[in-house]
């Protein structure tokens, strides 16, 4: 069920995840990159994608601590060496970097997770369709290939595990020649229906003349209160990032953190901006589990008051 900020109009979470995703970018300092992934993670928590959030963390953790870990082995610039390491120095600055790129990539890996789960396909169609409709498709059909692909190289390697066809036993050479032979079949199997779709697409005329389309998507009082707090927020935010507030210089030589009024306003913009969707989610389960404590008691008082009349007639 789609409820709260899922159920706003998709030019909403359109602004949100570009101003995310360009913030997380731009903005290179860690008390925003820290609180960026903490509105990410409140957000996916609640609208119950913890699971699939624990699912991919082994993943996103692994690759984001090699980016730190790496940054001080192949970048030994910085004025504060710490030791040295196969006769190369570690400097703090290269470590700090390092950890910096780590918390984007972590920002970057939540963002994708809390997009594809926002972002459904009809909204996608929906904001670029009308603009570019081939484009649109072109790109879903892209994106679509990877699960596709994974769903139905798990499907091939069960069956032609029975006829003995199988990557995980034998030598090498056996195994390079049935994977080459599960690839070979997933290809066919995806070109044949990718022809059949073309077929059909040409069929039905797509592309002949210019398509009509229908939404349904309409912007309410809240949709367009929250596109403007965002805009609001987004836009002010920008706005000091441009006259210099919000950045930690490293390279070469690192400065300590200033944190002025400035900062202080940029960063208060920048929480509202960034949790605010998770405060709709909050809003929506409080008002949920209220009305779940207004009818549920009554529903039982009335159940037990039958059942107490029904015995005495007994």
């Amino acid at each position: 069920m789609n409820s709260g900020f899922r159920s706003m109009h998709p030019v909403v979470a359109l602004l949100y995840y570009a101003g995310l995703l360009l913030f997380a970018l731009l903005i290179f300092h860690p008390l925003f990159l820290v609180t960026e992934i903490a509105g990410l993670l409140v957000l996916l928590l609640l609208q119950g994608q913890g699971r699939l959030l624990l699912r991919s963390l082994p993943f996103i953790l692994l690759m984001a601590a090699s980016v730190a870990l790496l940054n001080p082995l192949f970048s030994h610039r910085g004025a504060h060496i710490l030791f040295y390491w196969l006769d190369q120095p570690i400097t703090l600055e290269a470590v700090l970097y390092g950890l910096m790129m780590m918390t984007v990539l972590l920002t970057v890996f939540l963002w994708f997770i809390s997009y594809q789960y926002m972002v459904t396909t009809d909204k996608f169609m929906y904001l670029f369709a009308s603009a570019a409709p081939r484009t649109a498709l072109l790109t879903l059909m892209t994106l679509r290939f990877v699960p596709l692909f994974r769903r139905r190289l798990q499907q091939i390697t069960l069956i032609q595990r029975l006829r003995g066809v199988d990557t995980r036993t034998g030598s090498l050479r056996k195994r390079m020649r049935d994977g080459m032979t599960l690839l070979k079949i997933l290809l066919t199997w995806s070109l044949e229906e990718a022809l059949q779709t073309g077929d059909s697409m040409t069929a039905r005329g797509y592309g002949i003349a210019r398509r009509s389309n229908y939404s349904i998507y309409k912007a309410d009082f809240q949709d367009k209160l929250v596109l403007v707090l965002l805009a609001a927020s987004g836009a002010v935010t920008l706005l000091f990032w441009l006259q210099g507030a919000g950045r930690l210089e490293i390279y070469p030589r690192m400065r300590p953190m200033e944190f002025g009024w400035t900062e202080a306003v940029m960063y208060g913009s920048f929480c509202l901006f960034v949790l605010l969707p998770a405060a709709l989610e909050g809003k929506e389960k409080w008002l949920w589990r209220s009305s779940e404590r207004r009818t549920y008691p009554s529903a039982i008082r009335k159940q037990t008051g039958t059942r107490f009349m029904s015995s005495r007639s007994q």
